[in-house]
């Protein structure tokens, strides 16, 4: 049976595609913040060393082999530049931890455990819209996180296609969770509906799809590719 770590699994983006993994009869071991329920790893990704203990609390669960790695956990939080120097300094390090250092470590194990076990493997990588054409006034750490994220994907899909490794991402506009309505709500609500083209946020549900296509039913060919879902907000 095809196993699955995902990342950020208890809500918005993140529920939506473990309650479609699940449809699929596909074991998956998700991670929260905080979390009491049976099949989620406690795992505070400002501590280096959670994802260290997440990867092998999930490997000791699947019963020691992880076929799919789903990089989706991420914090949003604003970081205004009029902050104290400390302050800015700590949320800037926290962001790039949880969006982007906690997801290279995962991959790094992933990575390792399919080369060890001389099979290939799949990351999915949740990105955002914003590691193209970056973010707001207050988000420079979220938009520099989630383009490095980017940078690390191709990075993966193209030392590692020759062993069966793959990566794909993800990049999400706006979409309809409690991480991005207080933001929407802070620049105008609905106002901010003018830039999309669609005329509406996606939905956790829509990118739930992205990330179960890519996590098991994309061609190999397709490793390396990024998939936009912004509503013709931002095209390429």
């Amino acid at each position: 049976m095809t196993c699955i770590l995902l990342t950020g699994s208890s809500r918005g983006i993140g529920a939506a595609a473990k309650t479609l993994f699940e449809a699929r009869g596909v074991k998956t071991v998700g991670q929260a913040t905080s979390s009491s329920a049976v099949d989620t790893v406690p795992a505070d990704f400002t501590d280096p060393g959670a994802p260290h203990e997440l990867w092998e609390a999930a490997l000791a669960r699947a019963g020691g082999e992880i076929d799919v790695l789903v990089n989706n956990a991420g914090l949003f939080d604003p970081n205004p530049l009029d902050r104290s120097d400390i302050e800015w300094l700590d949320a800037w390090e926290d962001t790039l931890r949880i969006n982007l250092t906690a997801a290279a470590q995962l991959s790094r194990f992933a990575v390792r455990h399919w080369q060890e076990r001389g099979v290939g493997g799949r990351i999915v990588h949740v990105a955002s819209r914003a590691g193209h054409r970056g973010d707001s006034p207050a988000h420079w750490h979220y938009a520099a996180a989630k383009g490095g994220m980017l940078a690390m994907h191709k990075t993966i899909a193209r030392q590692y296609a020759s062993e069966g490794i793959l990566s794909f991402a993800i990049t999400p506009g706006f979409t309809d969770t409690a991480m991005a309505g207080d933001y929407l709500e802070s620049r105008g609500g609905p106002g901010l509906l003018a830039d999309i083209p669609l005329g509406r946020v996606a939905q956790p549900e829509e990118i739930g799809k992205l990330i179960e296509f890519c996590a098991l039913d994309a061609p190999p060919s397709m490793t390396g590719a990024t998939l936009d879902a912004n509503g013709a907000s931002y095209v390429r």
